[in-house]
């Protein structure tokens, strides 16, 4: 079968084998392409098949998505609703394992996420960061009351403002970069914003630089939070101490998706799909067939070419 690997950190569709063994057996429809992505093919060596954004068909023609986390689900961390945690480390579908850009995908039952019916499967990859955003306002506490800011105008930061807005947030403050990410964050119900200084309770990172961290910290009102939900990839990042301090603000970082209860943020962020079809058309900028992934790559690499999200059709 074709599948998406690297090779000295470029980006090539391959002949491998089909994936064969214990799980469920997944057709792809869509695998989005993440700035994680982007960051592990130049800073990895990475040997298994890229993709952790996926969704597909079972063998009975059901809809779902994947929660591409190999976790044990037995220790406590992850009897906690905390799989990212998981004791045994965390490996990831699309890292340490194939994932999902390729024709099929084998992954454990306990993975799998029904999708509710209606959601266009071409959309259904936006299902992971979806939960990501899900997550994130889950960490962050109550929010009713509040106002609230998000930096960041990719994926994640725009996945966020529908997120916020399904929890009672009556208005979504966006500070974004170009352009186009501010026409799709109108385009959701948010207001484009400047990164004013002490004016909101409540700042999600969406950005996860230093320069970031500092323009949150320095939007947040005395006693605010700042939801840390970009990775900081360039490792240790500056701490603007000081306003910290002074302010009281509250960090608080949030990673990856897990569950509270029996609820996983996957199974909301399904919910959260079907309920907001306008989701795909203004998220997913670009869809590439799996044999141009390079070209698909390149295009997620380009913000101000219009990216927001790119997606893989096998």
């Amino acid at each position: 079968m074709r599948a998406v690997r690297v090779n000295e950190h470029q980006v090539a569709v391959v002949d491998a084998p089909e994936p064969a063994g214990d799980g469920v057996l997944v057709r792809i429809a869509s695998a989005g392409i993440c700035g994680s992505d982007l960051h592990m093919v130049d800073s990895m060596r990475l040997r298994a098949t890229l993709g952790h954004e996926f969704a597909g068909f079972l063998p009975d023609g059901r809809l779902v998505a994947v929660e591409p986390l190999a976790a044990c689900r037995v220790c406590g961390p992850c009897r906690d609703g905390r799989p990212y945690h998981c004791e045994l480390g965390l490996r990831m579908y699309g890292a340490a394992f194939d994932g999902g850009m390729a024709e099929t995908c084998l992954v454990p039952e306990a993975t799998i996420v029904p999708i509710p019916t209606g959601v266009d499967p071409r959309d259904a990859s936006l299902v992971e960061p979806l939960a990501v955003a899900v997550h994130a306002v889950r960490m962050a506490g109550p929010l009713a009351g509040s106002s609230v800011a998000v930096v960041g105008g990719g994926s994640i930061g725009l996945c966020l403002v529908p997120t916020l807005q399904a929890v009672g947030v009556t208005q979504v403050d966006v500070v974004a970069r170009h352009d186009h990410q501010r026409a799709a964050a109108a385009r959701l119900g948010a207001t484009s914003s400047e990164a004013d200084v002490d004016r909101w309770d409540v700042v999600f990172d969406a950005v996860g630089t230093a320069d970031s961290l500092a323009q949150c910290v320095a939007m947040t009102r005395a006693s605010g939070r700042v939801v840390i939900v970009g990775v900081y990839w360039d490792g240790t990042v500056p701490l603007p101490g000081m306003a910290v301090c002074f302010k009281e603000v509250r960090l608080l970082p949030s990673m990856m998706y897990g569950s509270e209860g029996p609820v996983r943020d996957f199974d909301l962020a399904a919910r959260l799909l079907a309920a907001r079809p306008e989701l795909g058309p203004t998220l997913i900028t670009h869809r590439f067939p799996l044999d141009a992934a390079a070209d698909a790559f390149a295009c997620a690499r380009d913000r101000q070419a219009g990216a927001i999200k790119v997606v893989l059709e096998p």
